[in-house]
């Protein structure tokens, strides 16, 4: 029985975050996104769910200091928000679901 890949959408954020990140960071992701893309809660993505009011939003451990963040818009449509250093990320995250409300 094989499973359905997930198709990635790639917000204009998540665009411009990636041009901004190091160069290796920016390989890590492309390969995370080849395991995103197969399953998002592959243990390799170190996948959780965040708190409110970030309830709706997922994100993964590109490295040690880097996440990405994305959020489901359909049972297998991935929205990709935004990548940024782990101390910086969760507040992105946060102006950006008020965009959404």
């Amino acid at each position: 029985m094989s499973v359905l890949p997930n198709e990635v959408i790639y917000e204009a954020s998540f665009r411009k975050d990636i041009h901004d990140l190091p160069r290796e960071i920016q390989e890590k992701l492309a390969e995370l996104i080849t395991i995103l893309v197969e399953n998002s809660f592959d243990p390799r993505l170190h996948t959780k769910s965040l708190n409110p009011p970030l309830q709706e939003v997922f994100s993964f451990r590109i490295t040690r200091d880097y996440r990405a963040g994305f959020m489901f818009d359909a049972p297998r449509v991935i929205r990709l928000l935004i990548a940024d250093k782990r101390d910086q990320i969760y507040q992105r995250l946060r102006r950006k679901m008020q965009l959404y409300k």
